[in-house]
């Protein structure tokens, strides 16, 4: 386990492939960091400053939050607010099981501090997460901070039939997170892509709300936002959405889209298909962030995602609209320390922009 975790804490030793990088990593913080002892520890060398936002009547100790897709099957819930973060996201998750793409189908591209996936939802199904997440709260082990659950469809449901795909995994997990995200924006799923059109959108918006109407307790529904569409297609997404009852907005997902590539590992990471996470993606999820803080008005909390490395990036998504923000890239390239560093330098800019708090610096930009 000692390997492992030196393994995940320090990203330039990571000669392995990425996949079993990422499998040794959550192992790693499968054993320390969901005991007592290793808690205290990995708190001793991780955490991070208060800086404290309410979002979705809940009050969050900073705005960062893990992104969805490194705790896939929801394994490691204790171990992310050890290592600082404020939320964390599982997921996706999917109403039957799947095995996902054939590997490899995880690439770095370092010096573009980038990765590349096509996963594709790989995940034992909602009944077994629900099994086990139900096992974890009965024991105890349920985080004190806020959890968000990432739903995907599944791929053997056939896109006319993924309301009732979502709305069944939706119900199978409502016990079991506080925020749930609709993943409509996956490149890595064939034709998942093709939900985010006004009609499927507005049927699988309508088949979650009536999940949620028959519940004792009403929880956040949040659309996930690919940044391959043009910004006329997300404005109509966010119309529907809104007038669909949607709480708020995850921007956004992985992108097909890639740079030139620097040097022979980058161009080898880039020929590969599948989303693109980490730094390039930081220009368009900004561009994302900002129109669908102007499209709604700041009336929704927006998340932003995609490229945030540092504090400078973060206070940019930040500025342009986003109340919540999240990293993926950044924990594999910079390490567990990377969430406290970017919130003291979050907490860094609230004071030299003189701002009583974080939540004034939301969407500040648009003034």
């Amino acid at each position: 386990m000692g390997l492992a975790w030196w393994t995940f804490a320090n990203p330039a030793l990571r000669l392995i492939d990425s996949e079993t990088a990422h499998s040794l990593s959550m192992k790693a913080l499968r054993g320390l960091g969901e005991s007592h002892s290793g808690q205290l520890l990995l708190n001793s060398l991780y955490k991070s400053p208060e800086l404290p936002i309410e979002v979705f009547d809940r009050l969050f100790h900073h705005p960062v939050g893990l992104a969805a897709g490194f705790d896939k099957g929801a394994e490691a819930l204790l171990a992310w607010p050890a290592i600082g973060f404020s939320w964390s996201e599982y997921g996706g998750i999917t109403r039957y099981p799947q095995d996902g793409n054939p590997k490899p189908r995880m690439f770095r591209a370092n010096r573009h501090r980038a990765l590349v996936n096509r996963m594709g939802f790989n995940n034992p199904g909602a009944s077994s997460v629900r099994d086990r997440l139900m096992a974890r709260k009965n024991a105890d082990k349920w985080p004190k901070s806020p959890v968000a659950a990432n739903i995907g469809r599944s791929k053997r449901v056939p896109n006319e039939h993924a309301s009732d795909d979502y709305a069944a995994t939706l119900d199978i997990l409502w016990d079991y997170a506080d925020i749930f995200v609709m993943n409509i924006s996956s490149p890595n799923t064939p034709g998942l892509r093709e939900l985010q059109g006004d009609d499927s959108l507005q049927s699988i918006l309508a088949a979650c709300n009536n999940v949620r109407e028959k519940k004792d307790e009403s929880k956040p529904i949040l659309l996930k936002i690919s940044p391959d569409s043009t910004d006329e297609q997300i404005s109509n997404s966010i119309e529907t959405s809104m007038a669909s009852g949607i709480d708020g907005f995850v921007a956004t997902n992985t992108t097909i889209k890639r740079p030139l590539p620097i040097g022979t590992n980058a161009r080898k990471a880039f020929s590969n298909d599948g989303g693109l996470s980490g730094r390039p993606l930081h220009s368009r999820a900004i561009e994302v962030i900002s129109l669908a803080y102007n499209e709604t008005q700041g009336s929704v909390p927006i998340v932003g995602v995609g490229g945030i490395d540092s504090s400078e990036s973060a206070w940019e998504a930040v500025i342009s609209g986003a109340s919540l923000i999240q990293v993926y890239s950044a924990l594999v390239f910079n390490g567990p320390s990377i969430v406290s560093r970017i919130v003291k330098g979050l907490k860094s800019r609230v004071k030299e922009s003189g701002f009583a708090g974080i939540t004034e610096a939301v969407g500040y930009k648009h003034i």
